[in-house]
Formats: structure tokens, sequence, C-alpha cells
């Protein structure tokens, strides 16, 4: 997924280069790295959504308290894709797609937007021309990758929980039906679930992404330069 969603990142910024105008120095804008950041999430939809979809189900049958006897629905993720495609083909087992994209979109977009910005922020600059004056951290680019999955998470985590619930539920179900009936069970608060726990998660993990993606650029460069 981040092997995916890094690669649309830098083909986004290729076609944002391509198709708007740059700073002589070849950087981009907030915005256009927004615009690139949001391109990156196109093509990570066709592999988060199926396989989230996969995942929320099995999270949710392992919730579930089974009579004794009982078995559970589903075997393992095979098996769900297996169900999945036998009820309702491929349409099913990418059901969520739309909300996938409509989450991954924006928090892609705020994703790279805030890593960009805070390394800008934290890159070494000479007091009196404001040019940068040596390489950034690796606690900084760290520190970078914690704020960027902050920044991820914050807007987008209500669409998460619509998706989320969209993809577990059964039957054909909208995602008008499925806000109506989150509101109507608790309010603007329903769509929050989990909230503290998914941004306390996002630090570590994002400052481990960046920090890995920085060291393979590092890694690549000396091998292949």
């Amino acid at each position: 997924m981040f092997a995916v969603s890094f690669w649309g990142y830098d083909l986004g910024k290729t076609i944002v280069r391509s198709t708007s105008t740059v700073a002589p120095d070849g950087s981009l804008s907030i915005a256009q790295i927004s615009a690139a950041g949001f391109f990156s999430a196109i093509p990570m939809t066709a592999i988060t959504a199926p396989f989230e979809r996969v995942k929320v189900i099995l999270q949710v049958q392992g919730q579930k308290k089974l009579a004794p006897g009982e078995k559970p629905k589903y075997s393992g993720g095979l098996d769900v894709v297996r169900q999945l495609y036998r009820e309702g083909g491929v349409r099913s087992v990418f059901r969520g797609s739309a909300a996938t994209l409509a989450r991954d979109g924006p928090g892609s977009a705020a994703y790279f937007a805030a890593y960009e910005y805070i390394k800008k922020a934290l890159t070494p600059r000479d007091p009196v021309t404001g040019e940068a004056t040596g390489k950034l951290s690796l606690t900084a680019v760290t520190c970078a990758g914690a704020g960027a999955g902050v920044a991820m998470w914050i807007p987008v985590f209500p669409i998460d929980t619509v998706k989320s619930r969209l993809q577990t539920a059964e039957g054909n179900v909208t995602i008008g039906g499925v806000v109506r009936g989150l509101y109507k069970s608790g309010g603007y608060k329903a769509f929050f679930p989990g909230f503290g726990p998914a941004l306390a998660r996002a630090v570590p993990a994002n400052a481990a992404t960046f920090l890995g993606v920085e060291l393979a650029h590092q890694a690549m460069n000396k091998a292949f330069n």
C-alpha cells in the first residue's frame, strides 16, 4: 500500500510539474503538493479498498460472541473473498471503494502537504539569506512524519467510520443510509469512535514510515547513482 502510495505521489508531482507553473528551482507550492498527494490515493484505492473490506469483516466477526457449537462464518481472508464474490461478484469485494477514495484523497493531500511543510520549517537556514544551509536530520524527518500522520487523520476520520460501517454492513446499503444511521445512534460523536487511539497510533507509525522512506532513498542513491 505504501509502495503504491509513494509511487503515486511521485507520479502526481510529475503531472503537476507538467500541467502547471512551478518555481524556478522546481519546488512545488503547498497547494501543488496537496494535488500530487490527492492523486496518490487513486492507484492506492485499488489495493486498499478490497483489503480493508476483508480486514474489517474479520475484525467484526472476531468481536462477535458465538453460541456453543457455532462456527464463525468466515475461516480466513481468502474465505471472505470467496464468499463475497459468490454473493455479489467483484462489486461486492470492492464495496466501499468510493468511500475509501473519499477518505484517502483528502487524507493523502493533507499527509504529504504537512510532511513537506514541516520538513521545510525544520530545515536549517542561513539567517541572512534564508537559504537552506544543511540537510534535514533524521530526527527532524521523524517529527515531520509524525505530524503528517496526525494531519492525515484529523479531517477524514468521520469518513473512515462511514467506510468501515459500509464495508461491514450486510445486504444492499448506501452511504447516505450509513450516515443517517450513525447520526441517529449517537449524533456527531458516533462518527469519531477510537479517534484518540487512531491519532496515538498515527504518530509512531508514520514517523517510522517516513524515516524508512528517507533511509531507503539514501541507500538507493548510494547504490545506483
